[in-house]
């Protein structure tokens, strides 16, 4: 394919991009109806005109033949601003409904303190006299005792300016916004007052805010006293006061915030009774000096003894057997009492009848504690109530989503006893959608008796995005980018195209070493199935891959998976492509220069996953592993020939403290065949770098050419060990050991010619999506390798 062809395509992409766009719905504002302005400025004020005839419904009264204003106190708001805020005008009929609403509205200038508007009887009509006091107006703003803080600072956060009405609502606000940027600012016990002086002749006022700072108290430690129980590391893990440290400028740790602090001692009495301490208590707090604008927190804890089940009854079972509902609780006689225990056993309780369609089922408990022993017994006394199928499915909510995309995720359908288990199975798998921001299903009486219709309420939320800005890594460079995706796309509705659940995303990106288009779409219930089904399509312009050419990709992919059951899935993609090796150094090898011009590929790539990963984002727990071979050329066509195996797996283990250790590795194989002459360059196997081996350059560990530059093999392996740690919330800390080798022959699996690396790193979980940062050591290398680290900066999630 030669350039005029792959600018044509890019161009095709950009097109596809722009007649998608419409997806994205902009959000139009109702204009809101006009209110009266608070500014006493005549180019401010906001008109409210009279209607030319009574409101609807309201009688015609005599003529408006004169508005007086009579003033009580200084005349600090006009006439005009009272005239133009009123409805009731000369010349039009009096009405006491209109009276009412010039009132409200006069109130809501905030000009006024009291007011009253009364009619007065005239030979041709009548008179309305409007009696005002208006409030004062600000003079002046006084800031006293802000010495450690700048008054600067401390203005800002004063609302109240001069020249507004007085509210000493609002400068009450003021006071507390003031004391709390104190408390930010670790000055806990500093004092924040005012005054407000009022010249009632002049109608003005002056407002003051007295600050006392006191001392400024950053927490530099919290001891726990009267405990035994649990270490005082496990206890400052519970709360979210912390001491100072050296990230204190950015995870603000130090500070001490009263409200916060409180919640803290809950958590810390919660944490107490999960471990079955049902009598502790927090008995005092006392701080204390520790240094100069520090101190230190002793807290007094009586923690009583914990806990455990003594005997359990279950009563008024009929039903279920009292074995068979002991069979599915957790805490049984010699556990650890907990509330958070009894709850989870009497959900289990409602689960067992649930499942049978006993909706109504509950069990209530009575506990029976004895302190000598340090038992509680329970008694679990059942209702059972009837059993309930399902009537009907009735969905509410869904205006731009269609009822079909929300019944193939539930679990029941009309005839079903009405389980409540998968029930809420199946309210968890729509808010895994992603398209609802709250759902709710619920029973409701359908009339007929043993039935019940099960209502399924959502609220929908914007599911469509653009996303635009830059990024940069150790491997591509800097790049800007522009992306439209539509996560509830409809296909067959132009110009909205939402409300089927398909999945649609383009995504625009031009840097320094890269030029990408991209456009994908994938109907998840294809033929009505449980089958995901979708199209691809891609041009790719690289110049990071070498120094010595350029590669470009231009073409599209046909995709369909399966998911076997929750963890294993099974896929196919077959893809055609246009690729191109070229711009190549007049002093490339001749390994490189074999490489240039176009070559066609064709190729199938089947797929087997198993996934049980709890979170793809931030994996604690799980495995992934993935089987996949990949043939191009024969019966497919193509001037590639060759095939791939290959194998990834991850496995994750959370260990105390929030550590995460992770087991990571990948090893493939390509061979050519059908006397095909070699390999090409850009289905060879390259490692090194931030995504396979840290402490490298990026595909710098392998065979390479007469020049020494990296030419890839066909056969790799590589394994990375990882522990991260929390710092900060969305802050992880990270040490790595990676390993890995890069053989030219096929099938050569000898792993003398391994490389190595170390290091530590940071993991930030930022709005703006993760970002990964490592300094790698390269410890075991040849001699093209050789480095005092590599600094490896990377952007994005790798699933």
């Amino acid at each position: 394919m030669n350039k005029k062809a792959r600018l044509l395509a890019v161009r095709l992409l950009v097109a596809l991009a722009i007649i998608f766009s419409a997806q994205v719905q902009a959000q139009t504002a109702t204009p809101a109806t006009a209110s009266p302005t608070s500014s006493a400025s005549e180019k401010d004020k906001t008109i409210i005109r009279p209607p030319s005839t009574p409101p609807e419904g309201v009688k015609s009264g005599p003529i408006v033949r004169e508005v007086g204003i009579e003033y009580v106190g200084p005349h600090t708001v006009s006439r005009e601003i009272i005239l133009s805020n009123m409805r009731t005008t000369v010349g039009q009929p009096y009405s006491s409904a209109s009276v009412e609403e010039d009132v409200k509205n006069l109130y809501a200038t905030g000009f006024f303190t009291n007011l009253r508007i009364y009619d007065e009887p005239l030979a041709d009509g009548v008179k309305v006299n409007v009696i005002v006091q208006p409030k004062p107006t600000v003079k002046e703003v006084i800031v006293i005792g802000a010495k450690r803080i700048k008054e600067k600072a401390i203005r800002k956060k004063i609302s109240i300016k001069v020249g507004d009405p007085l509210s000493e609502q609002k400068v009450s606000a003021d006071a507390q916004a003031v004391r709390d940027y104190y408390q930010d600012k670790n000055f806990k016990d500093a004092q924040v007052e005012y005054k407000i002086d009022i010249n009632e002749q002049l109608g003005r006022a002056v407002v003051t805010f007295t600050i006392v700072e006191n001392r400024k108290q950053i927490v530099k430690d919290i001891v726990f006293e009267g405990v035994k129980a649990f270490t005082a590391k496990q206890l400052r893990k519970v709360m979210k006061t912390k001491t100072e440290n050296w990230l204190s400028f950015i995870n603000k740790s130090g500070r001490l915030k009263d409200e916060q602090f409180q919640n803290d001692l809950k958590l810390l009495q919660q944490y107490y009774f999960d471990h079955g301490y049902i009598d502790m208590q927090v008995k005092d707090v006392k701080y204390e000096p520790f240094d100069e604008d520090a101190l230190r927190i002793h807290i007094s804890i009586f923690e009583g003894i914990q806990y455990q089940v003594g005997k359990i009854r279950i009563e008024s079972n009929k039903l279920f057997t009292t074995d068979q509902i002991r069979g599915h609780m957790k805490m049984l006689e010699g556990s650890v009492y907990s509330p958070k225990g009894l709850d989870a056993d009497i959900k289990a309780i409602k689960d067992l009848y649930g499942e049978k369609g006993y909706i109504d089922a509950n069990a209530t408990p009575r506990r029976e504690p004895n302190v000598e022993s340090g038992k509680m017994d329970l008694v679990y006394t059942v209702t059972e109530g009837p059993q309930y199928f399902v009537e009907q499915i009735v969905i509410q909510g869904n205006n731009r989503t269609k009822d079909k995309v929300l019944r193939r995720e539930l679990a029941l359908s009309p005839g079903d006893v009405y389980d409540t288990v998968r029930a809420d199975a199946s309210k968890e798998r729509l808010e895994n959608l992603g398209y609802f921001s709250k759902v709710d299903i619920s029973p409701q009486d359908a009339g007929v008796p043993g039935r019940r219709n099960m209502v399924v309420t959502v609220e929908e939320k914007r599911t469509g995005s653009i996303t635009f800005g830059a990024g940069f890594s150790t491997v591509d460079s800097l790049l800007g980018f522009v992306e439209l995706s539509q996560g509830n796309f409809d296909i067959s509705k132009p110009w909205t195209f939402t409300g089927a659940g398909q999945k649609f995303k383009t995504r625009l990106q031009y840097g320094l070493l890269r030029r990408d288009a991209t456009a994908s779409f994938t109907e998840p219930w294809f033929l009505n199935q449980k089958l995901s089904a979708g199209v691809d399509l891609f041009y790719h312009d690289s110049q990071y891959q070498s120094t010595y050419y350029n590669e470009s990709d231009i073409g599209g992919a046909l995709r369909i998976a399966k998911a076997l059951n929750d963890f294993w899935t099974i896929g196919m993609r077959y893809q055609l492509e246009d690729i191109d090796i070229y711009n190549i150094s007049s002093d490339a090898s001749e390994a490189i220069w074999q490489e240039a011009g176009n070559r066609s590929k064709s190729s199938v790539r089947g797929s087997l996953s198993y996934d049980t990963r709890d979170n793809l984002f931030l994996t604690r727990k799980g495995e992934k592993v993935e089987f996949f071979a990949e043939g191009a050329g024969g019966p497919l066509m193509g001037d590639t020939k060759d095939y791939t195996l290959g194998i990834n797996g991850e496995k994750y283990f959370l260990l105390p403290y929030d550590l995460i250790f992770t087991l990571s590795g990948s090893s493939s194989v390509v061979n050519k065949y059908d006397n095909a002459t070699r390999v090409p360059i850009f289905d060879r196997l390259f490692i090194g770098g931030s995504r396979s081996i840290r402490g490298f350059d990026y595909n710098a560990v392998g065979p390479r050419d007469d020049l020494h530059e990296p030419i890839g093999g066909l056969t790799m392996a590589y394994a990375n060990a990882e522990m991260t740690y929390p710092i900060i919330d969305r802050v992880r800390g990270a040490i790595f050991a990676d390993a890995g080798f890069d053989n030219a022959n096929a099938y050569d699996f000898n792993p003398d010619a391994y490389n190595m690396g170390v290091g530590f790193g940071f993991r930030l979980n930022l709005p703006i999506g993760p970002i990964r940062l490592d300094f790698g050591f390269p410890i075991v290398y040849n001699r093209y390798n050789k480095s005092d680290f590599k600094f490896h900066f990377d952007a994005g999630y790798q699933f």
